[in-house]
C-alpha cells in the first residue's frame, strides 16, 4: 500500500477519497477539548448546549476535524512530505455532532518546482469533510512540500525500499 506520494505522482485536478471515514464520540470530543485547553460549554457542558444553543446539543470542537480530516489525508498527500509549509485557508462549514461520521477527499490544486532545491516540489490541496449525511462540514487548503522520486531514491542507502522500512530482527 502506497503511503504518500511524490512530486511526479501529484496531478492538478486529481482527487483522492480517503477511507475509512470516522464516527466521532463524545469521548473524542472531551478529550481533544481537555488536552487542548478549550473548555467552552458548547463543546463540555450537555445542559448548557441543551437549554441555552440554537443546536440544542453539543458541538463537536471544530479543531478535531479539522485535525481528523488532516489525518485522514496523510496516507494520500503528505505522507512523505518533507515539510506542510502552510493552511492557506480554513472553514468550518456546519457543525459535527457526536455520532456523525466524517469522510475526507483532497483535490490537487497546484503544483510547482521548487526554486531553490531540485530534490523537491510544492503541492497545493484542498481538503473536503463531509458527514454521513453528505453535508460538506469542513474544509481546509494548505501546501506541502514534497520530494521527487528520483532524489528520494538516490539518497537512501543500497537495498532500502523507501516504501517498506526494515525492522530489527527480534531477538
Amino acid at each position: 500500500m502506497q503511503f504518500g506520494r511524490y512530486y511526479e505522482e501529484f496531478e492538478v485536478g486529481a482527487v483522492y477519497r480517503h477511507w475509512p471515514g470516522k464516527t466521532v464520540t463524545e469521548y473524542d470530543d472531551h478529550l481533544f477539548c481537555l488536552l487542548t485547553m478549550n473548555h467552552h460549554p458548547l463543546h463540555m457542558d450537555a445542559h448548557y448546549a441543551g437549554t441555552a444553543t440554537q443546536f440544542k446539543r453539543n458541538v463537536v470542537v471544530g479543531n478535531y476535524i479539522y485535525s481528523l480530516l488532516l489525518g485522514m489525508s496523510v496516507p494520500d498527500v503528505s505522507g512523505k512530505a518533507i515539510a506542510n509549509l502552510e493552511v492557506e485557508s480554513l472553514r468550518h462549514v456546519a457543525p459535527t455532532f457526536h455520532g456523525d461520521t466524517i469522510y475526507g477527499e483532497t483535490t490537487v490544486l497546484d503544483k510547482r518546482e521548487s526554486a531553490s532545491k531540485p530534490d523537491r516540489g510544492v503541492v497545493a490541496v484542498e481538503t473536503r469533510g463531509y458527514n454521513q449525511d453528505g453535508t460538506l462540514v469542513c474544509v481546509f487548503r494548505r501546501k506541502v512540500m514534497v520530494p521527487k522520486k528520483e532524489y528520494a531514491a538516490a539518497a537512501l542507502p543500497e537495498g532500502v525500499d523507501p516504501e517498506r522500512p526494515s525492522f530489527p530482527e527480534p531477538r
